[in-house]
């Protein structure tokens, strides 16, 4: 059963921190417990290879390549925009969405250099 943006906001909560990494197929990039949750409860796998698919470009960006902030906005017609910025208001780029059924209607994600292997460690705001 699906759970409602509600309770996965509630869920999201309960995470301050990681035991584990979780390694994309990518390698490039890890993500934590809190991602983990987030992917299997409301079903975006799909949010975590895009941001995996940008991390060859972000690379490239000096500040991107320590630290990137993820938005992914979702609109009333359930398209969306994922928009990773440098810092608040300093968009490097974004990537339009055709379809999302991502329950809530905006969500913050960091994406940060120091996981194993010098892999970019993806979180919830909250774990940061």
């Amino acid at each position: 059963m699906k759970l409602t943006a509600a309770e996965i906001q509630d869920g999201m909560n309960g995470f301050t921190g990681t035991f584990d990494y979780y390694r994309h197929i990518t390698r490039s990039l890890v993500y934590t417990d809190g991602v983990q949750w987030l992917a299997e409860n409301a079903e975006c796998y799909w949010l975590i290879d895009l941001i995996a698919s940008w991390q060859p470009k972000c690379r490239k960006d000096e500040m991107l390549a320590s630290i990137q902030f993820w938005t992914l906005k979702v609109n009333e017609d359930k398209t969306a925009v994922a928009i990773c910025e440098r810092d608040t208001g300093n968009k490097a780029f974004q990537q339009k969405i055709p379809y999302t059924d991502f329950p809530l209607k905006e969500i913050k994600l960091y994406c940060a250099a120091g996981g194993p292997g010098g892999a970019m460690v993806l979180m919830l705001t909250s774990e940061y």
